[in-house]
């Protein structure tokens, strides 16, 4: 149930989204803190999508890592207001492999993923932060190591734009 009113939201904002925005940047490079920390690279390929490629590693203790490769396509759309120039929403989806090792076992997983976050690009410095949630299903794992549906991955990323706007 929750697979069919993900895909159902996911589905929704789609539709609902027909303006087109322009980004402030196309491309840039960063790190994206949270779960997991990683390293980003994300590049505009219109001026409302996106595509941005991260790799990162994810500690839980007692000796249980986890090390993930992902991709995602992202939809931005301008926040409309005055005074909030440089600030979207985006959203949108993509899949990862997660590779789980601990208590002297290792399993490999691979995911797919919703993404929806606000993104900000000051305009004094290149300089772009982000905020996204990331609910993750885990298509396939050993219990315990990467399996079922995952809620607490997101990131604040902060990212070197390489060539503004």
């Amino acid at each position: 149930m929750k697979k069919i009113m993900c895909a159902m939201v996911f589905i929704a904002l789609v539709l609902c989204s027909n303006n087109v925005q322009a980004q402030d940047f196309n491309s840039a490079v960063g790190l994206r803190l949270g779960f997991p920390w990683s390293v980003t690279y994300k590049k505009f390929i219109s001026e409302s999508n996106a595509l941005e490629g991260y790799a990162g590693i994810r500690p839980f203790g007692a000796g249980i890592n986890l090390i993930t490769a992902n991709g995602a396509y992202l939809i931005h759309q301008d926040v409309e207001g005055e005074g909030i120039e440089g600030l979207q929403w985006y959203y949108g989806g993509g899949a990862g492999a997660y590779f789980w090792t601990g208590f002297g076992s290792s399993s490999t997983s691979l995911g797919i993923s919703g993404y929806i976050g606000a993104s900000y690009t000051l305009k004094s410095n290149p300089i772009n932060i982000s905020l996204d949630w990331v609910p993750t299903f885990f298509i396939n794992g050993v219990t315990g190591f990467g399996s079922g549906f995952a809620g607490g991955y997101g990131n604040l990323a902060v990212r070197y734009i390489l060539d503004p706007k």
